[in-house]
């Protein structure tokens, strides 16, 4: 079978994850804490005779998708006049209490529940650079850049701002929640900064967003038309040239 079919299925198929991703940036690039994942393409395979293998000749050939990455940009911070609303500066997530475990989002939305303590807009608890839930007392709240909550001018506890070591893949939850892999553990963010009254928007832009989007799909129309070219070649082989034989 001619090689060009390979090369425009594994196009094809590329594209359309590409396309599904594209998809799911622009729908969330208005979702505060957003990180917006981008494909990679997997290259060949190390070792003196990497490139002489099957695997490692369709890896360079055909250019199979590896998967997506989070992109860890920075996103812009947008004044809300909330005084609990938080956002990071840097490298660093929160952490949060859910019903499934400890999670890490970008996403500072934060209010005092009836109970007194910090929460999500979900009602998860925020934790505290010991990992402990926030109590925030009645009066004036202040956060400084360090995550240090004050309540009329006394120290209550330091939000926490947690940041992975190089190369970590986290994985996405649902819109702006991340779950750290199995075994690595977060530790104190370093370079981070807290700005109060603010929340950081989606790191992924509208009209890039749109760009994306109408290129991932025209190029997706493209693989699809070169495969119809080779269908119908082999019908033509099938029904005139094989008859023949």
């Amino acid at each position: 079978m001619d090689s060009g079919y390979y090369a425009a299925m594994t196009g094809l198929v590329a594209r359309t994850q590409a396309l599904d991703t594209a998809a799911a940036n622009l729908a969330n690039a208005q979702t505060p804490g957003y990180r917006a994942e981008r494909e990679y393409f997997r290259s060949v395979l190390l070792g003196p005779d990497g490139s002489n293998s099957q695997l490692g000749r369709t890896v360079n050939n055909y250019g199979l998708l590896g998967g997506d990455r989070l992109s860890m940009a920075q996103g812009s911070l947008q004044q809300t006049g909330n005084p609990l609303d938080l956002a990071v500066e840097g490298e660093g997530f929160f952490q949060v209490e859910t019903a499934a475990g400890p999670r890490f989002t970008r996403d500072g939305n934060f209010h005092r529940a009836q109970s007194g303590q910090l929460v999500t807009s979900a009602g998860e608890a925020v934790l505290s650079s010991a990992g402990k839930m926030i109590a925030v007392p009645p009066g004036e709240v202040t956060v400084g850049a360090s995550g240090v909550l004050s309540v009329s001018g006394g120290a209550v506890a330091t939000v926490g701002v947690f940041a992975f070591p190089a190369g970590t893949e986290l994985k996405p939850e649902g819109a702006n929640r991340y779950v750290a892999p199995e075994g690595v553990a977060a530790s104190a963010s370093t370079s981070a900064a807290v700005h109060q009254g603010a929340l950081e928007s989606a790191n992924q832009d509208v009209i890039q967003g749109t760009l994306d989007l109408m290129v991932m799909q025209r190029q997706a129309e493209m693989m699809q038309k070169a495969l119809t070219v080779f269908h119908t070649e082999f019908n033509k082989i099938a029904t005139e040239d094989l008859p023949r034989v």
